[in-house]
């Protein structure tokens, strides 16, 4: 399916390839199966041949992709508060583990927003959950923003480097992908385990 994709993308004129990747590269950050990664060194791939130009691509990806992320804070930070404080969002999330996250974000926000950005799955709950902490826009969305132009650019070099075999280019994203993601898993768990120990310290507290 995906090859199926990505086959249709590469038929596209020019400036609706573009507005394609550019639509991946936001939907990434409400949707995380979204391949977006796999899309952007596609394009770059497609620079290599002619098709694109590299350096708007990743540009334009970049801004898709940090424009989204900073709707998705806005919303949490504007509405999650009160979801996860009333109904059916406290039991999702109960006021002892809703404070041991603020306390989280409040204590290594800017450096784990950065950090957790290159991490798939994980990279699109970071902006969001900053917003619902109540962390400052400058504090959540500066280090995202810098964190998605250096993982874009890195795309954008592979995908133009070996450009000359896309089934090369595809193993190479979906190796890193994977690296990424077992690192994502562990750093998931470690989170985990540490917003219920502090949780239960509070409530024996």
């Amino acid at each position: 399916m995906l090859d199926g994709i990505l086959d249709a993308l590469a038929a596209l004129p020019r400036a609706p390839t573009y507005f394609v990747l550019m639509v991946l590269s936001a939907v990434e950050n409400v949707f995380p199966p979204v391949p977006a990664d796999t899309a952007v060194a596609l394009g770059a791939f497609l620079a290599r041949r002619g098709h694109l130009s590299v350096v708007p691509l990743a540009l334009l990806c970049w801004l898709a992709n940090t424009g989204s992320a900073a709707a998705m804070y806005a919303f949490a930070r504007t509405h999650g508060p009160t979801f996860f404080r009333e109904g059916w969002g406290r039991k999702i999330m109960p006021p002892g583990v809703m404070a041991s996250l603020e306390e989280a974000y409040g204590r290594w926000g800017t450096a784990g927003i950065f950090v957790s950005r290159f991490f798939p799955g994980v990279r699109a709950a970071v902006t969001p959950f900053a917003g619902v902490a109540g962390l400052g826009p400058v504090q959540t969305l500066l280090p995202a923003a810098v964190a998605s132009a250096i993982w874009y650019a890195l795309l954008a070099f592979l995908g133009y480097q070996v450009a000359e075999n896309w089934d090369a280019v595809k193993v190479l994203v979906a190796d890193t992908n994977r690296t990424l993601g077992i690192g994502a898993v562990l750093l998931t768990t470690v989170a985990a385990v540490w917003l219920w120990r502090r949780s239960r310290r509070r409530e024996d507290g």
